[in-house]
């Protein structure tokens, strides 16, 4: 299989579960940082404000005139360090700055991954 495949099935896997996964674990993110089930619910949703506020369009119109294969690496790179932040945040605030990160990077790279699976 050709490794370009490859990348392209476990970046797939990877923003897969971080975009279902944190459902189930809604309890246990509002118990560990003491805040009520509906705040913990916005840890799930909090990932669509930069979509609705449109700054996703904004990083694409920024980052179009760079070489595809080191910007996916790029945004894959932002995607795992804003999973990284949410997941050892020892607060609300940062937790939710990490869930806001994630997705500035995603679609970003679904024009770059499209283009390097088929080469």
């Amino acid at each position: 299989m050709k490794p370009s495949l490859v990348a392209l099935a476990v970046g797939a896997f990877a923003i897969g579960t971080t975009e279902f996964v944190i459902i189930g674990l809604v309890p246990g993110i509002a118990r560990d940082l003491g805040i009520t089930l509906p705040a913990g619910g916005w840890s799930a949703r909090f990932r669509l404000c930069p979509r609705r506020d449109g700054r996703c369009p904004t990083v694409t119109a920024l980052v179009g005139h760079l070489p595809r294969r080191p910007l996916a690496v790029g945004l894959m790179l932002l995607f795992a360090l804003g999973n990284l932040l949410s997941g050892f945040a020892s607060g609300y605030g940062a937790m939710l700055a990490g869930r806001i990160i994630v997705p500035l990077g995603l679609p970003n790279r679904e024009s770059p991954r499209t283009g390097i699976s088929t080469v």
